[in-house]
């Protein structure tokens, strides 16, 4: 039902009133189709979902060292991780009103830690983060970005968006243990199985799955704030299951534990409340280009930028359609330029904070099949991370097999996308299916996107419709065929 400002009136009170009418306003709450309480409560489930970037983060850039030995530690990292998180996703929901969070990104901090960092000091790359960053930022105010993202095939955009619903599927079967690597991957006929020797076995697997029928029932039957919900009557089962059948982590003493839980174990913490470690702030130096030489600075930025660039326009494509925010062709967003600038300004943030480059979470999809459909989303999200900063310890309640279950239905809603795309044309086809499988099974958003471009293109031009592409989408498919034979090139170029 509709809401108006004259029907939240209250004569008692006046100031009240005034008060929420403008809050509606801002964020176009009512018009968007939503409320307040229902935006509240999305923020809450986009927050619980990514929460673990909090423990993940520090674990992959705390833990390696750079060129010199050096390590940033654990805690410090927390800190910033969460510092980063709470101001971008704020700043995302006030200044691009959408409900989209933000955060270090998984995959490029990874690049950051066991390829740029290996080579030279951090403070060295995060200052390449930083210049990769501002470069994201440019293009943004030059509206490159915003033109690429319009130049994108509606059917494409489609294919990323169901993509990106079985990548984050994937996430949460692999987060959840019910899906796992291999021991010996190299010697068999497949890279993962089903559980940890192939079947199902442990309390922490009974607990992914008690969250993902009680969560998929929820969703199914509607329930305001269903993935919410699920998140946290799961997080309350595996306290229990912890408490009384003690799996232990998934690895002890660099041993591996089948059936122990698998990011962080679902115990109250000792202290609740901790004063955040956040020296590493502004811990940047710009020396890379001197001391690992100008081409291989030049190469390292370049894939960051690309990674990042794309990463984050199959993700915004995603959660704008599932959002209902993208016009009918999917060509365009409210604000789409607030939003890409936003996003950019992250990455330089996450540099300077020495958190890695930080992006916007394809986990936002959770809050958004939640409800939230505005800014106040992100607000929300972001005020819960600046509490974060204070309850760190507290985040490492939640296990991965309690929120492994809400990326697995959101995964389930977003691959409904696929109904927009026409499976009937080959040239259509081959793309979608490249970018839509190549996401999971290269757990890579950009994979899957470049993929989708470079066939797309290729295969017009076969089928004799070359006027058809956009100038665009030349540029970039041209642009991917030199990310995925970098290593060509390095070796042409001598390049380490």
């Amino acid at each position: 039902m509709s809401v108006t400002t004259q029907d939240l009136a209250v004569p008692a009170e006046p100031a009240e009133p005034a008060e929420r009418g403008r809050l509606d306003r801002f964020f176009e709450i009512t018009r968007r189709g939503s409320t307040v309480k229902r935006e509240v409560l999305a923020g809450l489930t986009t927050f619980a979902t990514m929460a673990y970037i909090v423990v993940l983060n520090p674990l992959i850039i705390g833990t390696a060292p750079d060129a010199d030995g050096k390590l940033l530690g654990i805690a410090p990292v927390a800190g910033v991780t969460a510092l980063v998180a709470a101001v971008m996703t704020i700043l995302m929901g006030v200044v691009g009103r959408v409900p989209f969070a933000v955060a270090t990104g998984l995959g490029l901090n990874a690049f950051v830690a066991y390829a740029v960092a290996s080579q030279m000091t951090w403070a060295e790359a995060m200052g390449l983060v930083v210049i990769e960053g501002l470069i994201i930022t440019v293009l943004v105010l030059t509206g490159f970005r915003k033109a690429v993202f319009r130049a994108i095939p509606g059917e494409l955009k489609a294919a990323i968006a169901a993509g990106i619903g079985l990548f984050i599927a994937l996430i949460g079967f692999v987060d959840g243990g019910l899906v796992r690597r291999m021991p010996d991957a190299a010697g068999t006929t497949v890279p993962v199985q089903l559980g940890g020797d192939g079947t199902l076995r442990g309390w922490t697997t009974v607990v992914f799955l008690v969250g993902l029928l009680v969560t998929g029932i929820l969703v199914a039957r509607k329930v305001k704030a269903g993935i919410l919900i699920g998140i946290v009557a799961t997080t309350v089962v595996a306290v229990i299951v912890n408490a009384l059948t003690k799996p232990g982590p998934a690895f002890v003493d660099g041993k591996p534990n089948p059936t122990g839980w698998q990011l962080n174990v679902p115990t109250l913490p000792d202290p609740l409340i901790k004063a955040p470690d956040l020296h590493l702030l502004g811990n940047v130096s710009f020396t890379a280009f001197a001391h690992v030489g100008v081409m291989t600075a030049v190469l390292l930025v370049f894939t960051l930028v690309l990674a990042d660039f794309f990463d984050v326009m199959g993700t915004t494509v995603g959660l704008a359609k599932q959002a209902g925010l993208a016009t009918a062709d999917g060509t365009d967003m409210p604000r789409l330029g607030k939003v890409l600038f936003v996003d950019g300004v992250a990455a330089v943030a996450g540099g300077a904070g020495s958190a890695s480059s930080a992006t916007t979470y394809v986990e936002s999809s959770s809050g958004i099949a939640d409800g939230g459909r505005t800014g106040l989303t992100s607000v929300v999200t972001g005020l819960l991370f600046l509490g974060a900063l204070l309850l760190t310890p507290l985040v490492s309640l939640v296990p991965s097999e309690a929120a492994g279950p809400a990326l697995v239905v959101v995964g389930a809603l977003m691959i409904r996308q696929v109904k927009d795309i026409d499976f009937t044309d080959v040239g259509v086809a081959v793309p979608a299916f490249l970018t839509m499988t190549l996401m999971p099974f290269t757990y890579s958003i950009t994979n899957g996107i470049g993929a989708g471009f470079v066939s797309w293109v290729a295969i017009r031009v076969a089928q004799g419709k070359a006027r058809q592409i956009h100038p665009l989408m030349w540029a970039v498919a041209v642009a991917f065929v030199f990310y995925f034979g970098i290593n060509l090139v390095k070796a042409v170029t001598g390049v380490s």
